[in-house]
Parts: C-alpha cells; structure tokens; sequence
C-alpha cells in the first residue's frame, strides 16, 4: 500500500505547538457533530501531553502554507510490546476520499513494524457508520462486544459509564491493501475517532 499524499502536502511529527492548532480546527472538520458537548469531549480526548510525550509516533500534515490539513496521534503501547495504539485522527474535509487518512494510517503501520509491534488497536463512537467503513476497509476486524448497535458489536461503559464503543483490532501480518492493491479512499466524513 502507497503511503503516499497529494502533491503539495508536508508530513511530520507533532510538537507541543501544534496542540491549540489541532483543537482550533476539530469543530469545523467535525461539523459541530454532537454540538457543545461533543466540542469538549474531542477536546478533553486531545490533551496537550500528546503533543508532548508521545510526539515520535504521531503525524501532523500541512499544505505549501504551513496550514493544518491532518493530523494522526497514536503511540507505541508501554504495557503490551507487541501492540500499537491509534487514539485520533482527523482530515481537513478539502482533503477527504483523497487517501489522506488511508495514508497516515498506513505510516502508522509501518512505524509500528519498524519497532517490533504486529497489532494496532483502535475505537470508534457507536454509529458513526464512516468510521465503521473506513476502518474495516482499512482491514481493522471489529472485537466482540456485549451488546449490539445497529447490528455491530459494542462493548458497553468502554471508557466509563455511558462512553460505549466499537473496538478494533488489526493485525499487521494481514495485507493492508484495498481493492486493486489501492489505498482505499477515506469516506466523505472522517470522524474516525
């Protein structure tokens, strides 16, 4: 799979600086999704210590004029050694179906290869079909929940007590290749969170 971006885009690791820029643009890349109360629980997902601590396993994309188009936080996990972890993500909606996210993803793998991890782990809201979509094309399996939403398993109070979610799993030994050995596109909302 081609990790590579649309002409004109720049990729690098996040630094503390990039903190108030990610959370400047997250309610217009959302679309107010959830409205005030889904404003602050992006915000409180994004602390600044990702911006600090975990800066080498995650991505910041910008365009020719420095302005922010993507970003990727994720880290290598400390308890599991074999385990990656991919906590947010967000595309700038200019740059969606355009292979954005399928792209940081995919660096993401490899970075998880290169340091001796074999699985990524990741989650998603309960019927938010986008990110249901995007991942599973991207290869993610979904892991056994306790109840079901929509016909999709879910593990109920994930993150506390009414925070349910959808996890995945996905395995880098597997080919991580879409339809025709092409990244697959990212949906039209990428509320891959």
């Amino acid at each position: 799979m081609s990790t590579d971006f649309p002409p004109g885009l720049t990729l690098r690791h996040p630094q503390a600086a990039d903190h108030p820029r990610v959370l400047a643009v997250m309610d217009d890349w959302w679309a107010g999704f959830q409205g005030r109360a889904g404003s602050l629980r992006r915000a409180s997902l994004l602390p600044r210590l990702f911006f600090q601590h975990f800066t080498t396993s995650g991505y910041i994309v910008e365009n020719d004029n420095g302005r922010l188009m993507a970003f990727l936080v994720g880290f290598l996990s400390q308890t599991a050694p074999d385990e990656a972890y991919i906590h947010f993500v967000g595309v700038d909606p200019a740059l969606r179906r355009h292979g954005v996210a399928a792209a940081l993803y995919q660096r993401f793998f490899e970075l998880a290869e290169e340091n001796g991890r074999h699985t990524v782990r990741c989650i998603t809201s309960p019927g938010n079909r986008t990110s249901l979509a995007f991942h599973t094309r991207m290869g993610f399996q979904i892991e056994p929940g306790d109840t079901l939403v929509d016909g999709v398993p879910v593990q109920r109070d994930y993150d506390g007590p009414g925070l349910d979610h959808i996890v995945f799993t996905k395995h880098l030994d597997r080919a991580c290749v879409g339809e025709a050995g092409t990244i697959p596109a990212s949906p039209p909302h990428d509320f891959i969170w």
